[in-house]
């Protein structure tokens, strides 16, 4: 399968702004910067990265738990990955407009909420119960903001493969995990939509590591409360700074990035692999075996990820869109 160049210096290559209020806007700053490397992935590779790399921290977060806690786990995740992300982007502070530092104030918070909201969520009911509720978020995203029929279609088969991975339903769940899950999922949403509106005002990464930063100052109160001084513990410092790069610095870097080339509508859509991906990484690092019924549920969330890809490959080719090819996916 190929898909429209992902070179984002492409101005062809760029989705439409008018068929989705979140696309990417041609030419959007700073992208033709980004790695060769990175650009080969194309959108959809880039999501599926970073999908990856966030399930599986997300894994090696749930095993730091008994060590500093949740908000503990979150704190220093946030941490780090600012201290990381201003250490390499080195973004600009001056020159930016009260709107620009509005957008990232706001995304900075809904990272705050939901990673906070989530973990507390993953220390009460399994890991891929609580992502399959989470994507709940991203999978309302998509209705709402897709104007194209189809993509109903594809939103509506992953729904039913997140409800079939949660054995048709989550009675036997504790309340407040679920609660704090279907919460994560609503900022899940919201950060969708925020971070492409910061990729937009932003060069390269730069808005997403001083929304890091925001995020970081915004929570770093809560761990110290719950946590103290458990979180300078040299060894709790070293998996707190692998969840944070696996979590945070590769994931929002990867996504952030793909937004700037792909409807919201699309990205939503593609989120839904998250409860594949999350089970997968839950049977790796933390020994959760999967059923034949959860093993059937992935297979709907990858046909309704790939049926997306389809469509959003159909509708460049309509619009007479050069196509480049790009590593199958």
């Amino acid at each position: 399968m190929t898909l429209p160049s992902a070179d984002p210096a492409t101005p062809a290559a760029t989705p439409d702004p008018t068929s989705d209020p979140s696309a990417a806007t041609p030419g959007a700053p700073g992208t033709s910067g980004t790695p060769r490397g990175i650009r080969a992935l194309g959108p959809v590779g880039l999501v599926l990265a970073g999908g990856i790399s966030v399930q599986f921290g997300g894994a090696l977060a749930v095993t730091l738990m008994p060590r500093v806690g949740a908000l503990g786990v979150v704190a220093l995740r946030l941490a780090v990955a600012a201290i990381v992300l201003m250490v390499i982007c080195r973004p600009k502070l001056r020159g930016h407009s009260r709107v620009d530092w509005g957008t990232v104030a706001v995304f900075g918070i809904t990272m705050a909420a939901m990673n906070g909201l989530f973990y507390q969520s993953v220390a009460r009911i399994p890991l891929g119960p609580a992502v399959t509720l989470e994507v709940l978020g991203p999978l309302i995203l998509s209705v709402v903001a897709s104007r194209r029929a189809v993509n109903l279609v594809w939103a509506g088969l992953a729904l039913g493969g997140v409800f079939l991975l949660g054995g048709g339903g989550f009675s036997t769940l504790d309340p407040a995990g679920v609660a704090f899950a279907l919460s994560a999922g609503a900022m899940w949403a919201a950060y969708i939509v925020f971070s492409a509106r910061t990729g937009r005002r932003f060069p390269q990464a730069d808005g997403l590591a001083l929304a890091m930063v925001v995020a970081a100052v915004a929570f770093l109160p809560l761990g110290l409360v719950e946590s103290g001084d458990r979180l300078l513990n040299p060894t709790t410092i070293a998996l707190g700074s692998a969840v944070a790069i696996l979590s945070s610095v590769l994931p929002y870097t990867l996504e952030l990035l793909a937004l700037r080339r792909m409807p919201a509508s699309t990205f939503a859509v593609l989120m839904s692999l998250e409860p594949a991906v999350a089970s997968i990484a839950g049977f790796l690092v933390l020994s959760q075996t999967l059923s034949v019924t959860e093993g059937l549920a992935i297979g709907l969330v990858i046909a309704a990820s790939m049926g997306a890809v389809r469509t959003q490959v159909g509708r460049g080719r309509a619009k007479n869109v050069p196509e480049a090819p790009s590593p199958g996916v």
